[in-house]
């Protein structure tokens, strides 16, 4: 399944013009170019989402490892 600029960024809860502007810096979820047309496919977004889990509002507190091993 894939998802429109508009679709993804309702799919995880940010806006379109947050997702237009990772585009640019390359932090956002990865897409394809379909025909002209941006698509995000539904693993690719669940992966940024899981990617990003977080267990303290700190860099130096987070425990990425814990938060990767409860995300599968």
């Amino acid at each position: 399944m894939f998802f429109s600029t508009k679709d993804a960024a309702a799919k995880i809860g940010k806006s379109a013009s947050w997702l237009n502007k990772t585009r640019m810096s390359g932090t956002g979820p990865v897409y394809m170019k379909l025909g002209g047309s941006v698509r995000y496919a539904l693993p690719d977004l669940e992966a940024w989402l899981a990617a990003n889990r977080r267990t303290a509002v700190y860099d130096h507190a987070n425990d990425n490892n814990r938060a990767a091993r409860v995300a599968s």
